[in-house]
């Protein structure tokens, strides 16, 4: 995959980030660009943290979320994966070579100044915030996309359309094969994103914009 078009996409693979990964993804996909995330392929041979450094590398843009990095319940750890990650990013950026001093990072969170509690480091970074919203996450996306890599863009409006489109498709054709509503909701990563990017290429209008 091209360097140019790759984004590497750090953020929660539980449950409860679902709802946003989803949007975030076809964004990616419906503007013309390759998500990278550690979820695309299963490789028992290959090392986690490798597997990682290894995409970010292939990728000239990234996408860090953080909002989920707290604890949820009295106890539990505080997650540190996604800030990991976005410091190798940050690093790769920093010392690499002038290819990977091309990088350009997004970093996400809930809602403003929140992260600044756990990272003060972060302070004067251009930080972006979806409160939790499927819709904003698109828009978010979409807009910082616009403004590092392409001349145009479709609006958040129509790529949410078509989310939803690509959404009831998705969910007809997976039901149609033998699927449940439970195996719909619990589909692999590496196989959704396959599934958009066939829908995509056989659904979105032509943009010539976009380089």
């Amino acid at each position: 995959m091209a360097f140019n078009k790759n984004v590497f996409i750090n953020c929660p693979f539980d449950e409860r980030f679902l709802p946003l990964l989803r949007p975030l993804l076809f964004t990616v996909i419906y503007l013309g660009l390759s998500p990278r995330i550690a979820l695309e392929a299963i490789d028992s041979g290959e090392l986690r943290l490798a597997k990682i450094i290894r995409l970010i590398r292939e990728s000239k843009f990234s996408i860090h979320d953080l909002s989920r990095s707290e604890a949820v319940a009295a106890g539990e750890l505080y997650r540190l994966n996604m800030p990991f990650e976005l410091g190798i990013d940050f690093g790769c950026r920093q010392f690499g070579n002038p290819r990977q001093r091309e990088k350009r990072t997004l970093v996400l969170e809930t809602k403003p100044h929140r992260y600044q509690a756990a990272i003060s480091d972060l302070a004067g970074v251009d930080i972006r915030f979806h409160e939790d919203e499927p819709y904003r996450v698109i828009g978010v996306v979409r807009d910082w996309l616009r403004n590092v890599c392409l001349r145009s863009a479709a609006g958040p409006a129509l790529i949410s359309s078509a989310f939803s489109d690509f959404m009831a498709h998705n969910y007809d054709a997976l039901t149609a094969i033998g699927f449940s509503p439970e195996d719909v909701e619990a589909l692999p990563v590496s196989e959704l994103i396959e599934n958009m990017q066939d829908w995509v290429s056989r659904n979105r209008p032509a943009a010539p914009g976009e380089r």
